[in-house]
This record gives C-alpha cells, sequence and structure tokens, in this order.
C-alpha cells in the first residue's frame, strides 16, 4: 500500500478495557444470512478480545471458514491493514500458507454489520488446513525451529511494507509494554503477582534502556505465537500463519520475542528451549547486537503483559473462558523467562547464534589462597577416582582431597565449570543441569581472610567492589573470617549481585562465566579450559557414513555403571535398550578379569591355553544334553553366518529356510538370511537363490492374528515339504526363537517345534539364532527355544555372553561339527581368545551368583505390567511384547487397523533422551520400542523410566 498517511487508529492507551463482543449464535447466523448471502452453522473459537466462530454452510461438517468479529474499538482502516498485511505475506512468502477472506454468493465475505452491540466488522477468513500448538504439550526443537523459520519468513516479507494505520497504538506493541504494565500493574489485586511482576519488569526496563533507541523499526505481524500457526495434516511442523489482529510497526526484534514467549509455557520448556527458534529467526534476518541485547528483556516484558491484561480481561469478562483458560499459561511465560538473570540469558544467546564470546571478568584484587603446593583433583566423567561405581559415594572426593593433603599438598582443589560426576549421589532422575559454578577447595591449615568479608547464614561473603565470593562449607568459623582446615569449600562468583546456580547446563555455564568469571581467578588458580568437542564431526569425517550412530545430536557417552551411561558433560543417563552390555557396565569381576588375564596372556586361538577349554565347558552346560562341541567367533553376525554354513557343510546342501522380517547379521551369509526392511529395504528381492523365506510369525501384526497364528507353523512346514518335493531339500532352518528384531513377540506356541521336525524329517537342521534373547534375558527360560519346547541342532549366541566385549560362540553336536572339515577348517583369530574366554566365564559367573535370570523375571514382570498399565491410559500404544526383560511396546494410531506410528515413535525416542532415557525403536515399521536393559537393573530404575515415559505420551513429543 502506497498511501503512508496517517489515518485515525486505535490507541490502547485511550481506552484500556477491551470488552469481547458476546453476539448470540442466532443473531450471527441471522446477520451471515443477510450480508453474505449463506444460511451456516456456527462453532464457537476463543479469543481475547475478539469473537471468532468457525461457520459452515447449514448442515454441512465442511467448514466454510472462521468467522472474525473484531472489536468494535477497531477502525476499517486497521482491519484493512490486517488483510494487507496477510497478503504481502502471502505474496512475498508463497511457502507460507496464509488465510485470504473468502468470497461467497455476492462477493468478498467482509463487511460492516449493525448488531444488537453496535456496529462490528465481519469477516470470513479461509479455514485453513491444520492443527495449532495451543495448550501447553512439549515441543520439539524441530516444532520451534519452525515457529521461528515462519516468524523470520513473515518478518522478511513486511520489511518494507508501510499502510497508513501502521501507527496504531496496541497493548501489545512492545514498545509500549512498559507504559502498559505502569498502567495495568496498580490494578491488579494481588500483591504477590504485583510483586512478581514489579521485580521482572524492573530488570527488563533496565537491560533494555541503552539500546532501546537504536533498535530497528518495521511493520510486523507481532503474534507469531503456538496458537497463530498451523501444522498441515500429518505434519508435525507449523507452516501456516494465521490471525494478523496485532499487525502494527514496531521493532523488529519484537517479532522473535513474541514467538520465544509462547514456547516458554510448554511442558519442559526452558529459556534454552527457545534457541532453535532464535537461531531461526536469524537466519531470515540477521539480528544486530543491540538486537540480542533487546530480545530477553522483550520476552519479560511480552510475559508481563501477557499475565497483567490477562488478569485484567478476565476482571473485566469473567465469561471469557478463552482469557481465563491462558492465565497459568502466561505466568509460566514470566516465570521462565525471568528464571536466569538477563546478562546470562544474552550471552548463551550470543553464544547459540555463533557470536564471539566477550571476555570474561578478571579478579582485580589480591589472590584469596595463599601460595603453596597446590594439587587439583578430577572429577569429571572420565576421572579414575570415579571407576567401579565410585562417584556415587559422596565420601570420593573428600577422601581423594584429603588423601593429596596427607601427601604433603597444601591445597587440593576441584575446578568449577569442569563437568563434576564424582558425588552424584542420586543420579535418577536425570537432570541436564551438571556443569558446576563453584570451585571446590581444601586446605592443609586454616586460613584467615583479609578485606571485607560478612556472613551470611552459613555462608562467608568476601567483597571487591562490585563482585563477591561466596564461600560455603564454613559455617563453624565464618564469623571469625577464617577458612577452616581439611574441610570441604565451596567458593562461587558473582557480579552486581548475580549468584549463579551450584550446578547448570553446560550453555548457560559458559555465559554465567562470560557474565561473573571464574572463581578459580579469585583464588589464583589458573583458568580452566573452555570445552571443546569436535569428536562428533571428526566421527563423521573419518567413519563410514553408513556406520551410523543413535540420534541425530548423540550425548558423548564416556561411561557406563550397571544400567547407567554418563555423558561427558555428568549427565546420568537410563540405558533401557543395551543388550550387549547384559550384566550392567563396568561390571568389577568383568572387569577385573579381563584385567587379570590381559597381565598373563592374550594371543589368537590357535595356542594351547586352558581358558578356551573351561569356557567351552561352562558355555555347552547351559545348553541340552547333546550340545557338546563349541565354536567361537567375535560377534553375533559371525555366529549366524558360521551357524549357516555348518548346516550346509554337514548336509551337503546349500539351500536355508528364514523367516521373513528377521535380522541375522552382515556378513555375506547372515545378511542374506535378513529379510528385514528397516535394516534393508530392498531386503526380500535381493536374497541370493539359496534363501527361501516363510512369512513372520508375528501374532500381533502379521498375516494370521490372535488365535489365528496357530495357521503359521503348518504354512511354514508347507513351504519346507515344498522346497524338499521341487527337489530342493534345505540344510537348515533359521529363526530368532522369539521374535527380537519385531520387539519381543514371541513366537506361537509349539511353531518351532513343528518346524524344526519339518526340517529334520528331510535331512536338515534346526538353527536357533539366541543372540538377542538368549542367556537368561527372556526371564522364565534361560534360552529363547526352551519358551518353544523345542531343541534346535545349532544354537548362535553373541552380545550377551561378552559382556560388553566382542564375543560370539556356535555351540552344536559334534558329528555336526565335524563335517565342517569339507569346507577347509575354521579359525578366529581372537573369538575365544584368553581374554574373550575369560570375560565370558566372568559373566556366566555374574549371571548365576547375582541371579540375574531371576532379576529379569521378576523386575521385567513388574516393567511389563507398568507398561501395560500405560496402554490403558494412551491410545497410542497398541500392544506390550516379550518376556523378562526383553519387552516391545508397540505404538499404533489406530488399534483396529495397527497402523504404525513410525513417527510418533523416533519422537518419542527423541524426548525420552531429553528426559534422561536411552530408548531406540525397532520392527520393520520402526513404531516399537525395544527394552532390553542390562540385566542387573532394579525396580527402581525401570519406574523411572516408566514414569519418563508416561510424562512423554501424557505431555507430548
Amino acid at each position: 500500500m502506497n498511501d503512508t498517511t496517517p489515518v485515525p487508529v486505535f490507541d490502547y492507551f485511550r481506552q484500556v478495557d477491551l470488552p469481547t463482543p458476546t453476539l448470540r449464535d442466532d443473531e450471527v447466523q441471522s446477520l451471515f444470512a443477510e450480508t453474505f448471502g449463506v444460511e451456516i452453522d456456527v462453532q464457537a473459537l476463543g479469543s481475547q478480545q475478539d469473537q471468532n466462530f468457525r461457520v459452515f454452510p447449514r448442515g454441512s461438517t465442511e467448514p466454510l471458514g472462521v468467522l472474525k468479529l473484531s472489536n468494535p474499538v477497531f477502525s476499517e482502516a486497521e482491519i484493512d491493514l490486517q488483510d494487507a498485511a496477510a497478503s504481502r505475506v502471502a505474496e512475498r512468502s508463497p511457502h507460507v500458507r496464509i488465510p485470504r477472506i473468502v468470497d461467497g454468493p455476492h462477493g468478498p465475505m467482509s463487511t460492516w454489520w449493525d448488531s444488537s452491540q453496535g456496529r462490528i466488522h465481519a469477516r470470513v477468513i479461509e479455514n485453513i488446513a491444520g492443527r495449532t500448538l495451543t495448550g501447553s504439550s512439549y515441543l520439539a526443537p524441530a516444532v520451534v525451529e519452525g515457529l521461528g523459520a515462519l516468524a523470520g519468513a513473515v518478518s522478511l516479507a513486511l520489511a518494507d511494507f508501510t499502510h497508513p494505520a501502521s501507527g496504531r497504538v496496541l497493548q501489545w506493541d512492545l514498545r509500549h509494554a512498559a507504559r502498559v504494565i505502569d498502567t495495568l500493574l496498580p490494578l491488579d489485586p494481588d500483591a504477590e503477582v504485583r510483586g512478581t511482576v514489579q521485580r521482572a519488569a524492573d530488570a527488563a526496563r533496565a537491560a533494555l534502556a541503552p539500546v532501546a533507541d537504536a533498535l530497528p523499526l518495521q511493520a510486523g505481524h507481532f503474534d507469531v505465537t503456538d496458537d497463530n500457526v498451523l501444522r498441515a495434516p500429518g505434519a508435525t511442523v507449523p507452516d501456516a500463519v494465521i490471525d494478523f489482529g496485532d499487525v502494527c510497526a514496531s521493532w523488529r526484534v519484537g517479532e522473535i520475542a513474541v514467538t520465544v514467549s509462547s514456547v516458554l509455557h510448554h511442558d519442559g520448556a526452558t529459556p534454552e528451549s527457545a534457541f532453535p527458534a532464535i537461531r531461526a529467526f536469524d537466519r531470515a534476518r540477521d539480528l544486530g547486537d543491540d538486537e540480542i541485547t533487546a530480545l530477553w528483556p522483550l520476552v519479560v516484558l511480552r510475559g508481563a503483559v501477557l499475565v497483567l491484561s490477562g488478569r485484567a480481561q478476565v476482571r473485566l469478562d469473567d465469561a471469557n473462558d478463552y482469557a481465563s483458560g491462558a492465565l497459568e499459561r502466561e505466568f509460566r511465560i514470566l516465570e521462565q523467562a525471568a528464571s536466569v538473570p538477563l546478562p546470562v540469558l544474552t550471552a548463551a544467546t550470543r553464544a547459540a547464534l555463533g557470536r564471539p564470546r566477550r571476555s570474561e571478568p578478571g579478579w582485580t584484587g589480591t589472590p584469596l589462597l595463599p601460595p603453596g603446593r597446590r594439587v587439583e583433583l578430577d572429577a569429571s566423567t572420565e576421572s579414575p577416582l570415579n571407576d567401579a561405581g565410585a562417584w556415587l559415594d559422596a565420601a570420593t572426593l573428600d577422601d581423594a582431597a584429603l588423601a593429596a593433603l596427607d601427601a604433603g599438598a597444601d591445597i587440593a582443589t576441584v575446578p568449577a565449570w569442569r563437568a563434576r560426576l564424582t558425588g552424584t549421589t542420586d543420579p535418577l532422575p536425570s537432570t541436564a543441569e551438571t556443569v558446576p559454578t563453584d570451585v571446590l577447595v581444601w586446605l592443609a591449615e586454616p586460613l584467615l581472610l583479609d578485606g571485607d568479608t560478612r556472613v551470611d547464614g552459613d555462608a562467608l561473603i568476601v567483597t571487591e567492589d562490585a563482585e563477591a565470593l561466596t564461600i560455603s562449607g564454613a559455617a563453624a568459623a565464618a564469623a571469625s573470617g577464617t577458612l577452616p582446615a581439611r574441610t570441604r569449600l565451596s567458593v562461587r562468583r558473582s557480579v552486581d549481585g548475580l549468584v549463579p546456580p551450584p550446578r547448570t547446563t553446560r550453555a548457560l555455564a559458559d555465559a554465567w562465566r562470560e557474565v561473573a568469571g571464574d572463581p578459580g581467578a579469585a583464588l589464583g588458580l589458573p583458568p580452566t579450559a573452555p570445552a571443546h568437542d569436535d569428536s562428533l564431526q571428526r566421527r563423521h569425517e573419518v567413519l563410514a557414513e553408513v556406520q551410523e550412530h543413535y540420534y541425530g545430536v548423540p550425548p558423548r557417552i564416556e561411561r557406563g555403571w550397571r544400567e547407567l551411561l554418563i555423558d561427558v558433560e555428568g549427565r546420568v543417563y537410563l540405558d533401557m535398550v543395551n543388550n550387549v552390555a547384559s550384566v550392567g557396565h563396568a561390571h568389577p569381576h568383568v572387569v577385573a578379569a579381563g584385567s587379570r588375564q590381559m597381565h598373563l596372556l592374550n594371543t589368537n586361538s590357535r595356542f594351547h591355553y586352558r581358558a578356551i577349554a573351561d569356557y567351552a565347558d561352562r558355555i555347552a552346560a547351559t545348553l541340552p544334553d547333546g550340545f557338546d562341541t563349541v565354536f567361537f567367533v567375535n560377534s553375533g553376525s559371525e555366529a549366524t553366518d558360521l551357524a549357516i554354513r555348518l548346516a550346509m557343510a554337514a548336509t551337503g546342501r546349500p539351500d536355508i529356510v528364514a523367516m521373513r522380517e528377521a535380522y541375522h547379521g552382515w556378513t555375506y551369509a547372515s545378511d542374506a538370511v535378513s529379510t528385514s526392511i528397516a535394516d534393508n529395504p530392498f531386503a526380500l528381492e535381493t536374497r541370493p537363490e539359496w534363501v527361501h523365506t516363510v512369512d513372520a510369525a508375528n501374532s500381533y501384526r502379521g498375516r494370521h492374528r490372535g488365535a489365528d497364528a496357530v495357521r503359521y507353523a503348518p504354512e511354514a512346514v508347507a513351504v519346507i515339504d515344498g522346497l524338499a518335493a521341487s527337489g530342493r531339500r534345505p540344510a537348515g532352518m533359521i529363526a530368532e526363537t522369539y521374535f527380537g528384531n519385531a520387539g519381543g513377540v514371541a513366537l506361537p506356541d509349539g511353531y518351532l517345534r513343528e518346524v524344526y521336525a519339518a526340517v529334520r524329517r528331510h535331512g536338515g537342521l534346526a538353527i536357533a539364532d539366541e543372540v538377542q534373547v538368549g542367556y537368561g534375558r527372556l526371564g522364565e527360560w534361560f534360552w529363547g527355544f526352551q519358551q518353544q519346547d523345542a531343541v534346535p541342532d545349532i544354537v548362535a549366541v553373541a552380545k550377551s555372553i561378552g559382556g560388553g566385549h566382542p564375543l560370539g560362540a556356535v555351540i552344536t553336536r559334534r558329528e555336526i561339527a565335524d563335517r565342517y572339515r569339507t569346507q577347509g577348517y575354521f579359525f578366529s583369530s581372537t573369538g575365544g581368545s584368553p581374554v574373550s574366554s575369560a570375560i565370558g566365564m566372568a559373566v556366566l559367573d555374574v549371571i548365576e551368583q547375582e541371579g540375574l535370570q531371576e532379576n529379569a523375571r521378576v523386575v521385567g514382570g513388574h516393567l511389563q505390567r507398568r507398561l501395560e498399565e500405560l496402554g490403558e491410559r494412551h491410545d497410542l500404544v497398541g500392544a506390550v511384547h516379550g518376556s523378562g526383560l526383553y519387552l516391545g511396546l508397540e505404538f499404533v494410531r489406530d488399534r483396529e487397523t495397527l497402523e504404525p506410528a513410525t513417527t510418533e515413535t523416533a519422537a518419542i525416542c527423541d524426548r525420552l533422551l531429553e528426559r534422561g532415557v536411552i530408548m531406540q525403536p525397532t520392527g520393520d515399521f520402526q513404531n516399537v520400542l525395544k527394552i532390553k536393559p542390562p540385566l542387573v537393573i532394579t525396580r527402581a530404575s525401570v519406574d523411572v523410566f516408566v514414569d519418563a515415559l508416561d510424562r512423554v505420551l501424557s505431555t507430548g513429543f
């Protein structure tokens, strides 16, 4: 629009109270028919200051559009402003869906109504398909990024947009936020609310003042929020913007400030949750330094305006459910925006946007600690102090510090800013706030401090100009200004009254350091080097692309203990997916056995040493009589490959029968019989001609379901008989004894017994793939084939038997093993090596001595019951599969059609990671949680898992 001559427009400060239009449905229907020529049905929609309806042609379920009855205080020019801005965005950003005015029998449906409540403007806007983000459910980072991208696209499209009505004065224009607060704050009857808003607003105004006059101005939507964006059907990321009711000219950065505010009330959101949106906006609009400085103060002011305006609107119109329903989330926005000091949030935002860090403040006074011999203790994830679970002991650090003092050190310290795992006595539920902001100090002798000191509760405060050191742990001697000897002291540094929390996230820790400085500098300690980790980038550079890792942005895991994994930042995760570490991570007995054997001998398995024979006896003893011969290899793929070759050699035939949807490995033979399309989308059509498949015997989502699953075995028998009749008698049949790849689905009762009998009737061999489910994991049975009341001829096993060490085995009868000579000799350099054998025996020791099969039965049973309870409350849960500690939780969009919830399952796993739980999907549709934690897991830990999963299913993913 070219004419920019100002016209009379709304000024909020001349009419603070904005009663919402409240026309009755019958009046709306009558006026609609009269002016637009269409008989309609209506469905009321919420609004804070307008009246909105979704309208349908009479008797139809297809919406005609959204009827917007604008508040009478807004002029015709302002309504034209809104429509013109929407058109401009649609034109400049065609990838953003924007609703247009609907055309009716008499042309565009936009006119003035003379109603019972006066003159009101009515217009019908397209009802574009999709769902808003309304409510306070969790927003994934990709969704938050999408919000920021939409705000950036709208801002860019309106960068040069002008209109005579753009000078309207709205309560939502952040240029006027301070004035709105000053107007509404004295009117609020709640003193506690007034105090909270006043404190937050005063800090925001002070931070904003130095840059306010330099902030760029332009027209904007200024309400690209969770309520005003849409996701297309089936999509997760928003791509549409609605409701241009707040269009005006204001500070450009206000666009993203408003968007950020709408993120903060969602489940689990913190200020850091908004960083993806800010980064996306910055890519489109390149925020200046002044705008970055202004951003979080504006978010706080937006929160304050929302709180006061919402409460004022409810006092004015207590029947406005939309306004009253928003009060809690509006207060949460303000609380979150003010939860971190503004200078810290600004520094963290600058870092998130890739801007250079500013120099941290030095310490201008004399260092507090005297010179002397100093020892710095390492309490990080990889420190030897934390071995064998010692990190869980509150005394570990003190013992190490006192030992250093006893050895002659004058001072022992633990630095700030470096992840501190030692002394994490309550690791679950997991928290991301793991980076300490304090230095820990132990003194060999008491130290009398010089300078300005005072006591504050149990802490001693040392001040130096605007800076202060808070020293905790000196309670008894604090009044005298003396720091006691041989006592743990915590020293935190603050500036201008900003005191960091004891621990925080990595991003905020770096920002706190930039703002408040390193407490180590005040003590005369060398600075802690800033964290920098390029290992993921280097992994991508030097490893093959197909050698994938879990998660798009994975934590860097550097320690494990029992059912816990710890990343380099000291965050503890609950490992619910790791059947490789069968007896728990870093089990002391397994570690000691491997270490001891490494001290003695480790060589290839052609040498003669006792361990390999001892281990072969031990593993054979777990199987039925007749399994007397063992081959050792290094992995499950090698084990199943060798098992197939054994069957071929023993029978002199090439053909193998395999079950569809299974995964057996990546070697040539094991891959040939793997038909899971999740692992290889072309699995079925690329099988070699010697592989013959039978239906996946999945009684939940296979061809035969429920009671009809009994048909799988006869049909598989028919395939085997047919092969024999065609002159291709199979060498063997390979199957997982429990459908592990599908998420722990039990095979139909008696399936293997019937199929094994058919294979043997034609001279073939039965191969049991126990790589995933064997070794006590099922609880009731040590081996999966026992659940089927069947005995195979060859057993392939790996994963669990090594407890994390590369170890696999094939166990069979002597006469079968001897036939392998027809294909040459067998040799595996490190299969069954001295160290592998020692570790393998140690794993069996632990399973037997600690009763881990029974633990799988008891804890797994409890876990299964709790998962089944989730299914009673969450429609997404289709079924709970499995036994013991090999369980599968299958997610479906419809319990009748069993449409797999693939996208949802991936999102659930990602959110579980945020909540500190490691979980991954499985199955051909990747819609099953593969639940197979270390066998040492406790009832308390599985409760943490289910509670986290319940939270995710309840609040969104």
